[in-house]
């Protein structure tokens, strides 16, 4: 049960530290080489802006030097033959530079030097003579430690570890002590890292945050009873801690076990909003979703604006079939997003269901509205909204416009090309233009014969076409190339059976569609309708309630309506038949029923 409830990551516990680290204090980020000049006159300004930073120290204590002539055509070349890729000779000019200049920041430059040219042996060089210039900057040390925990040997950092925590303030050794974790997380040697981590922090143990890292550390290396009893430390000495809680609840591994530590501790601390937020989390991942629900609520009544929470909400009111409330929370999330200077979240998914629940009520026009106002980085997602849109604009009446609409989409691979086409077919067949549907996706398999998608809807347009060999051909593909494809199974049986051909045959394929998606209405549906075709009326009418219930589809209607009325029960039939024509008067099913019993509503 490895991972099973991964809810904390140490970035999680960071975010969730209550305790503000002091400036510089983050997790040191991998080096980068400054910009190259494009010119030498950027170069000279590069240079001298480098240098000039120098005589006017603001955090670190750096030699006053003279901006020679000759140390500014040094610096200038160095930066010339970086820009053009001989790295070696700009590292070593750049270090000579450091050393004769004694300036840290030459030395850095030497090491993004170095980095860029992904020599790892010359940039810890490079790093070490930072230090010994800078000993006081905390950034060359974190550059220092990431790259030294990466060796074989601990030991030259184990006591720099031991200074930083020996250095930090009181109130910010717990943060420094994740800083450390992070960086030990790196090491090929994980027990000799652990070990290390236990020697450093030893001194420290009445802090709640020396057994959250030991613990933590415990589990990473799959000490899952040693990471317990270190958890269940830290909460002794803090019960309050929601670090602590989460951390408890990650090594547990146990999501019982979770749930009951979770409860007793939301009970005692209602106000515990990262530890109800994780809970909520693994409410879903359970599909708890009603108790989920409740509370990403009870967060929401705190944080009314909180962005996470409102689409959380959205989504669960959308499997719950609350599509008013589904509504309401996505605009509200879309509404703080668009308010939010951050601009780190993207609309986009949201604007995309929203415009999905005004299509579904024929809202069409507020569909479009809202699919012109997504314009997101996110390039599947700008395809995925761009199809959508040629979808309604057919939906409305103009089929022609709508294709010429996927003709102005760019594809960015075969697959998004195969879609298209796809689309494309699909829109001719919804608008009865079955003959272009078919020639379409005719070409279209012809170039993505692999393609189960477009397969199948060549299947189905050839069925319309009364094509009934090539389909079944292109369906028992679609089976080869994805034997676990319920829909390809269930179209071929549905087919025999509409026809009354090979019922014993269509039985055992819809069977296996079945045993695939066990709880698809329309899977249900075709079970029912060759159960009728083979005279097994009990069990079509059971199983044809059964789907009509899950799914209210008018062709469900028609197929329902028709087993009721050939055992008598006429009244029960129209009813159903009326209900499908309401919903819609045009279905095809409805018609050639009516019309092959001679029926009038």
């Amino acid at each position: 049960m490895k991972n099973a409830f991964a809810i904390v990551t140490l970035s999680a516990l960071l975010s969730a530290c209550a305790v503000a680290p002091q400036k510089q204090e983050a997790q040191a980020p991998a080096p980068q080489p400054a910009p190259a000049p494009e010119t030498p006159q950027a170069a000279s300004t590069n240079a001298a802006d480098s240098l000039a930073a120098t005589l006017h120290p603001k955090e670190e204590t750096l030699p006053a030097v003279e901006l020679t002539s000759d140390l500014f055509y040094k610096l200038t070349k160095a930066e010339l033959d970086f820009k053009r890729g001989q790295w070696q000779s700009a590292y070593v000019s750049m270090m000579v530079l450091a050393q004769q200049t004694r300036d840290p920041r030459l030395a850095r430059r030497s090491a993004e030097m170095a980095l860029a040219a992904k020599q790892g042996n010359e940039a810890l060089a490079a790093i070490r003579l930072w230090r010994e210039l800078a000993p006081d900057s905390d950034e060359a040390a974190q550059y220092f430690l990431g790259f030294s925990v990466l060796g074989d040997d601990l030991a030259e950092s184990e006591a720099v570890f031991a200074e930083r925590l020996k250095a930090a303030p009181a109130a910010a050794r717990g943060v420094v002590m994740f800083q450390m974790q992070q960086f030990l997380l790196r090491a090929r040697d994980k027990a000799a890292a652990f070990a290390l981590m236990e020697r450093v922090t030893r001194p420290y143990e009445n802090m709640m945050e020396t057994h959250l890292v030991l613990a933590q550390g415990a589990f990473a290396n799959g000490d899952n009873d040693r990471a317990i009893a270190e958890a269940r430390r830290a909460i002794d000495l803090k019960p309050d801690s929601e670090l602590a809680v989460l951390t408890m609840a990650q090594v547990l591994q146990d999501l019982d076990a979770a749930r009951q530590l979770f409860d007793g501790f939301l009970a005692r601390n209602p106000g515990a909003k990262e530890v109800r937020a994780a809970y909520a989390r693994m409410l879903v991942e359970q599909k708890q979703y009603d108790k989920a629900r409740l509370q990403f609520e009870t967060l929401l009544k705190d944080q009314p604006d909180n962005p996470g929470t409102l689409y959380a909400l959205g989504i669960m009111s959308m499997q719950a079939s609350d599509i008013p409330r589904a509504e309401s929370y996505f605009k509200r999330y879309v509404e703080v997003l668009e308010k939010s200077s951050e601009g780190d979240r993207d609309p986009s998914k949201a604007l995309l269901i929203l415009a999905q629940i005004a299509e579904e009520r024929r809202d069409y026009d507020g569909a479009l509205a809202l699919l012109d106002r997504i314009d997101s980085e996110d390039a599947r997602l700008y395809f995925t909204a761009r199809v959508k849109r040629a979808h309604i604009t057919a939906r409305k009446g103009d089929v022609d416009g709508a294709i010429v609409q996927l003709h102005e989409i760019t594809a960015a691979d075969p697959a998004e090309q195969a879609e298209l086409l796809q689309t494309e077919g699909q829109l001719l067949r919804d608008a009865d233009r079955g003959p272009e549907a078919f020639m379409l996706l005719s070409e279209a398999v012809g170039r993505f014969p692999e393609s189960p998608d477009l397969l199948y809807d060549f299947a189905l347009a050839a069925e319309k076409q009364g094509k009934t060999e090539e389909m079944e051909q292109a369906l028992r593909k679609v089976m080869a190339v994805v034997p676990d494809n319920h829909h390809a199974y269930n179209a071929l049986g549905y087919s025999l059976a509409e026809r009354g051909v090979r019922l014993e045959e269509a039985y055992e394929l819809i069977e296996k569609a079945l045993k695939m998606a066990p709880n698809d209405p329309y899977i249900m549906d075709s079970m029912g309708w060759v159960q009728f075709r083979l005279g097994r009326m009990k069990e079509a009418e059971a199983m044809l309630r059964k789907a009509y219930a899950l799914r209210s589809d008018p062709e469900i209607a028609v197929h329902l309506g028709e087993v009721l009325w050939s055992q008598g029960d006429r009244k029960g039939a129209e009813k159903l038949w009326r209900e499908a024509r309401a919903k819609d008067p045009k279905n095809d099913a409805l018609r050639g029923t009516l019309a092959r019993l001679n029926i009038s509503l």
